[in-house]
C-alpha cells in the first residue's frame, strides 16, 4: 500500500473547508484576522503541516522503493514555494464566500441574461490567462511506463467556486488527465459526507488515487503529486501554485457565488450512470456547465481538452467539432455542445420535480 507524507509549505493548507459553513459575523472575520498569529512570517522549513492521509484499499502500481522516492522529492519540491500573504488571503476568503452567496444571482434554472454571464465568464477567464487553458507539450507519460486508459478513475471532490479547487482543475487541464468529479456545494447531500468520512473532515479539494491507494487533501500537495505522478518528470508550470493567492479567487468574485450552493430544487437521486463532459478548466463557457453540475450536485466525468490535448481526436469524432463544452448523457442518449441547451436540460431533467 502506497502512502505519502508532505513537508507542506506554509500556504498549501489553504482550502476551501469551513468557508462555507462558517456563520461568522463581518466583526468576527476582522477579529479573526487581527488577532490570527499565522500573520506573522514563519519559515516553511520551521512550520511543517502534513496533509491528512487515509488508506484506501486498491492494488499499489508503485514499489515501496518509488514510493520513499516520492516521499523525498515531492518533500523538497514543497519547501521551494515561497508562504507569504497565505493567511490574509484564506481570511478573506472565509468572510467573503457568505456574503458572495447573500448576492448570487438567485435560481439557477430560470433565464439568465447570457450576455452578462459570457462576459463575467470571460473576465474571470483572462484573470487566471494562461493556466488551465491548454496541456503541456510532450506530456507522453512514456518515462513512467504508465497506460492511463488502464488506470482506475482518479476521485476528486471540490465545488467549482473554491480557488484553490480550481488550481487542482488547472492542473490537471495541463496534465491532460481525465477525472470523476464529485461536485460538493453548500448543503451537499451526499457528497461532503463521504470526503467526512473517508478523510475525516469537510475540507476541500480532496483527491483520491486508487491506482496507488493515495488520498490527499491540500491543493499544493495534491498539484505536486499529480506532477510527479502522472507529469513525466514535469513541473507545474511557471505560477501555478503561487498565482491562486493573487488572481485565483477572482473567478469567484467575478461570477457571484454560482458553482457553490445546492439548487434548493435538485433532485435528491443520482443517476445511474455519470455524465460525461468535455471541457478545459478556463474555457468561459465550461465554467456556465460545471458550476450548474456543481448546483446540481450531479457527478460527472470530465475529460480534460486543453489547446493541445491528444484527447481532441476524441471530442472530434464524438461530437464533429473541437468546442467545448460537450456534455454526453449516457442516461437519456442526450448529446450537445452549446452551454445554453445544457443549462436548460440538465435543470429541467434533474430536478426533484421531473425524477
Amino acid at each position: 500500500m502506497t502512502s505519502f507524507y508532505f513537508a507542506t509549505p506554509y500556504y498549501s493548507s489553504l482550502h476551501c473547508s469551513s468557508i462555507l459553513h462558517s456563520e461568522q459575523s463581518f466583526n468576527q472575520a476582522i477579529t479573526s484576522v487581527l488577532f490570527n498569529r499565522n500573520l506573522f512570517p514563519i519559515s516553511a522549513k520551521k512550520f511543517r503541516i502534513s496533509s491528512c492521509r487515509r488508506r484506501f484499499h486498491a492494488d499499489s502500481v508503485r514499489s515501496c522503493a518509488e514510493t520513499e522516492e516520492s516521499r523525498t522529492r515531492i518533500s523538497a519540491e514543497s519547501n521551494e514555494v515561497p508562504s507569504n500573504g497565505s493567511t490574509l488571503s484564506t481570511s478573506f476568503l472565509s468572510y467573503l464566500c457568505p456574503l458572495l452567496k447573500l448576492f448570487a444571482g438567485g435560481d439557477p434554472s430560470r433565464e439568465r441574461n447570457f450576455t452578462l454571464e459570457v462576459a463575467t465568464s470571460s473576465l474571470s477567464s483572462l484573470a487566471r490567462l494562461p493556466w488551465g487553458s491548454r496541456t503541456l507539450s510532450d506530456n507522453s507519460h512514456s518515462n513512467r511506463n504508465i497506460d492511463l486508459e488502464s488506470l482506475l478513475p482518479l476521485q476528486l471532490y471540490e465545488f467549482e467556486a473554491c480557488p484553490f479547487c480550481r488550481r487542482v482543475r488547472e492542473a490537471l487541464t495541463e496534465l491532460d488527465l481525465s477525472v470523476e468529479v464529485y461536485p460538493c456545494p453548500k448543503g451537499s447531500i451526499r457528497h461532503r459526507d463521504i470526503v467526512k468520512k473517508y478523510g475525516g473532515k469537510e475540507q476541500f479539494p480532496f483527491l483520491i488515487d486508487p491506482n496507488t491507494s493515495t488520498s490527499l487533501y491540500e491543493s499544493g500537495d495534491i498539484v505536486r503529486y499529480l506532477f510527479y505522478q502522472y507529469g513525466n518528470g514535469r513541473s507545474p508550470s511557471t505560477g501555478l501554485l503561487e498565482s491562486t493567492l493573487f488572481s485565483g479567487w477572482m473567478p469567484t468574485i467575478l461570477r457571484a457565488g454560482r458553482g457553490m450552493t445546492l439548487w434548493g430544487k435538485a433532485s435528491t437521486d443520482p443517476p445511474p450512470e455519470k455524465l460525461k463532459l468535455f471541457s478545459y478548466e478556463n474555457n468561459p463557457y465550461a465554467r456556465i456547465v460545471r458550476e450548474a453540475l456543481c448546483e446540481l450536485e450531479l457527478p460527472y466525468i470530465l475529460h480534460n481538452v486543453g489547446k493541445g490535448s491528444p484527447r481532441t481526436k476524441l471530442l472530434l469524432d464524438v461530437s464533429g467539432s473541437e468546442e467545448v463544452p460537450y456534455l454526453i448523457d449516457p442516461n437519456t442518449g442526450i448529446k450537445t455542445g452549446d452551454y445554453r441547451q445544457i443549462l436548460s436540460y440538465i435543470f429541467q431533467t434533474y430536478s426533484a420535480a421531473t425524477r
